[in-house]
């Protein structure tokens, strides 16, 4: 099947029997529950936008010659990564950012891993049999346009113990048996983000495992599950759709892509479907060098969408109340900062993109990764700084409901207009839009997601340092090399000035 059209995604998502809760209620439908519709419905127009937009998002399939979305290409120079850019642009448009998980992060997650194939086979391609699971795995997502969700996280238990499995430990998802044609496992894992949404599951490395390489054999899992699977089990956070009118709350309506609690009771996974099997060496190294660079570019893209929505939003805000103050160019000039030196460091990271090995294309990690231990803070206090520009505007504007009564609508027209003779109705729209992304529950969500989905701003400066150092790989990195060199240039000036004297 080449690339599926919203109505074919559907479809499928009716079709499925997963068992997913919301509250008290197991789901039945996705796409008609009220408060899983109107996602399921906005990701089944991304999968339309595909066609819409097919020259920046399809591309052949290189085997079948099908039209494929380009997130699934293994890009193999420079221009493909800028092909890739564009139709990566395009899928975040749909939703101005605000779903993290379309299907794209997967694809483009899948396309590195099956480009980099050798990875996952390990030293002596011991895991050979998985590396080839993989690929054949990849094939069958890009050619059934299959949404893939994920879950990476084993569950916080207690801190003291540290956030990665002990050898023995009964919570965190692990392997109990097999048979002939399956492994067996139970425990759990979170966040399935866009779990009511998506076709299948992949579970891969998150962190390492750290510790008896034999004790953590259970733990060491890599694999694609159906979510109709017996026994998995998807335990949804509370809701933040909102019902009613869309002009009322245009994003919670549209975009609340939800996140989900996964259990697995004793599920049953082919072994066919079985990237790694207990190889814990592959499984806490197979992330270090490809998958971040890799996945960087569909991230950073869905974030500087995000952020030139917020500049858009805070423009047309000031101007629907002729805010041009010192205060508030200030802050609207703060937010162009963080877009610019997002679209730079991006269109930097191609323009230095590499060979990562094996003939496959990557962008330059070293502007991508400074930007996410910073996206962190800087889509958070883009939401504080629509807060100070909306001030009580954020909370002033009228409902649909309100607007279409007959007797409060000339009121209102009066009482409620913007500057510059902006009209009461385009003033609610906009500031209710606002509101909706920077103090709504759903908003709530995405400032929590924005700081933590790829790992907290401490954890990733953390890295970030650790890189430069060379603590992990034993080579420092170049800006340690050139601050050396810097340094060690001034400390001889220094020794030749006082042996001149």
């Amino acid at each position: 099947m080449p690339a599926r059209t919203g109505e074919q995604y559907l479809k499928g998502l009716k079709a499925s029997n997963r068992e997913l809760w919301l509250g008290p209620e197991r789901v039945d439908d996705v796409t008609t529950h009220p408060q899983l519709a109107g996602a399921a419905l906005s990701m089944g127009r991304i999968f339309d936008r595909q066609h819409e937009c097919a020259s920046d998002c399809l591309m052949d399939d290189p085997e079948t010659g099908e039209p494929i979305n380009v997130s699934h290409m293994i890009p193999a120079s420079r221009d493909d990564l800028w092909r890739r850019h564009r139709g990566l642009e395009r899928i975040a448009e749909a939703s101005v950012g605000l779903m993290g998980r379309t299907p794209d992060y997967k694809n483009v997650t899948f396309a590195g891993f099956a480009g980099r194939w050798r990875e996952w086979a390990g030293p002596d391609a011991r895991n050979g049999q998985g590396a080839e699971n993989l690929q054949a795995f990849q094939k069958r997502l890009r050619r059934n346009d299959i949404a893939l969700t994920h879950t990476l996280v084993h569950p916080t238990v207690d801190k003291r113990k540290g956030d990665v499995p002990v050898a023995g430990a009964e919570v965190p998802l692990h392997k109990v048996g097999e048979t002939a044609d399956s492994i067996v496992l139970r425990g759990a894992r979170i966040l399935a983000t866009s779990a009511p949404f998506a076709d299948e599951m992949v579970v891969y490395p998150g962190f390492p495992l750290l510790g008896d390489p034999n004790e953590l054999k259970p733990f060491a899992l890599s694999f694609s599950v159906p979510m109709d699977t017996p026994g998995l089990i998807f335990l949804c956070r509370d809701s933040f759709a909102t019902a009613g009118d869309s002009f009322d709350r245009p994003l919670s309506t549209n975009f609340d892509e939800q996140d989900a609690f996964v259990i697995f009771d004793d599920v049953e996974v082919p072994k066919s479907n079985v990237f790694i099997d207990g190889d814990v060496e592959v499984y806490s190294t197979v992330m270090r060098t490809s998958w971040w660079p890799n996945i960087m570019q569909q991230t950073t893209i869905r974030a500087l969408t995000k952020l030139e929505f917020a500049y858009g939003l805070a423009s047309q805000m000031a101007a629907a109340i002729g805010d041009y103050s010192d205060l508030t160019a200030d802050m609207m000039g703060e937010l162009l900062t963080y877009v610019e030196m997002t679209r730079s460091g991006l269109l930097l990271s191609i323009e230095h993109a590499r060979d990562y090995g094996d003939g496959v294309w990557f962008p330059d990690e070293r502007p991508l990764a400074p930007l996410r231990a910073t996206l962190t803070y800087w889509i958070p206090r883009a939401f504080e700084i629509l807060t100070l520009i909306g001030s009580h505007n954020l909370i002033a504007a009228p409902s649909k409901g309100m607007l279409d009564d007959a007797r409060l609508r000339p009121l209102i027209d009066k009482y409620l207009v913007g500057a510059d003779d902006l009209d009461a109705e385009k003033r609610a729209a906009v500031f209710r839009l606002a509101w909706d992304f920077c103090g709504s529950a759903l908003a709530g969500r995405h400032g929590l997601y924005e700081r933590f989905y790829l790992g907290s701003a401490a954890r990733n400066k953390k890295v970030l340092w650790m890189n430069a150092e060379g603590t992990m790989s034993g080579v420092p990195g170049p800006v340690k090399v050139r601050g050396d060199e810097l340094v060690e240039g001034m400390l001889a000036l220094g020794r030749t000035a006082t042996t001149a004297s």
